[in-house]
């Protein structure tokens, strides 16, 4: 039996110590702050790589601004040119697709094969990993409304306006979507969840306001759709964008209370088995 090297200890002995920097890097966590940041850039490749997930957030949202501006295929109220009142709309409809569609599908399939649980019990928090997922989808609905705005400007638009009051309306419809997202997903297994994501994507791409006027609908059923986020988020934007109106405190107003209840609804009921 060999004897232990000068100046160490062997294994089991009493007082046994080990010299600094024998294991490098140190073993443990990093530091949340980096985890998330990790985390964050991981979710957006994700997302990047995935090519549904780029048809809905990217594509659709193109096809249908280029397609609606050049063919006068719907009416639209007010003065101006059709890009001017599709642009908001589709800007409203990039956020949908990402924060709510595309974010509750992912974390549906997500929790469905254990990786939600997988990530729960390693060293980053739950809140940052919520965390990380929303800073995925702000960075991606900036590429968005990068992408969109230079399309519509190459299209003639002519935007007006308060840009913070567009980042508001922006920040509130993102935690209304993200907080409807995470509700499905976290409640509904992950079949459904696609089904159900999917059919509320078109059903309010069509009811509201993102292509067709709300004025084109019965009056008996305007107050409800109104009443929709993606009315508000698409109604405030365009008054802002399109008519140079100050900020829209009753959009703002009903997205705030949509993200509200949908925060707190996922906080409670969100599942992660």
């Amino acid at each position: 039996m060999t004897a232990p090297a000068s100046g160490t200890t062997a294994p089991g002995a009493s007082g046994a110590s080990t010299a600094p920097g024998t294991y490098a890097p140190a073993p443990g966590a990093a530091p949340t702050g980096r985890m998330l940041l990790a985390q964050t850039a991981l979710e957006t490749r994700m997302l990047l790589r995935n090519g549904e997930q780029l048809l809905l957030t990217v594509i659709i949202p193109t096809v249908l601004l280029v397609l609606f501006s050049a063919v006068d295929i719907v009416q639209t109220t007010g003065p101006g040119k059709r890009v001017d009142f599709l642009a908001p709309g589709l800007l409203a409809l990039a956020v949908m697709s990402t924060a709510f569609t595309g974010q509750a599908i992912a974390t549906g399939f997500e929790r469905r094969y254990g990786v939600l649980k997988r990530l729960g019990a390693s060293p980053l928090p739950r809140w940052a990993l919520l965390t990380a997922k929303t800073g995925c989808v702000l960075v991606t609905e900036v590429m968005q409304a990068v992408l969109l705005s230079v399309i519509a400007l190459a299209l003639g638009w002519s935007p007006h306006g308060d840009p913070a009051a567009v980042v508001l309306l922006m920040v509130f419809g993102t935690a209304a979507f993200s907080g409807l997202g995470l509700l499905m997903a976290g409640t509904l297994r992950a079949e459904a969840t696609l089904a159900g994501a999917n059919l509320v994507f078109i059903l309010l791409l069509l009811a509201g306001g993102v292509i067709v006027p709300l004025e084109k609908f019965p009056s008996a059923i305007r107050p409800v759709l109104e009443a929709l986020p993606i009315s508000a988020l698409s109604d405030g934007l365009r008054s802002v964008l399109q008519h140079g109106s100050a900020m829209p405190w009753g959009d703002v107003g009903i997205l705030a209370a949509w993200a509200v209840v949908a925060l707190a609804a996922a906080a409670r009921f969100f599942r992660w088995e």
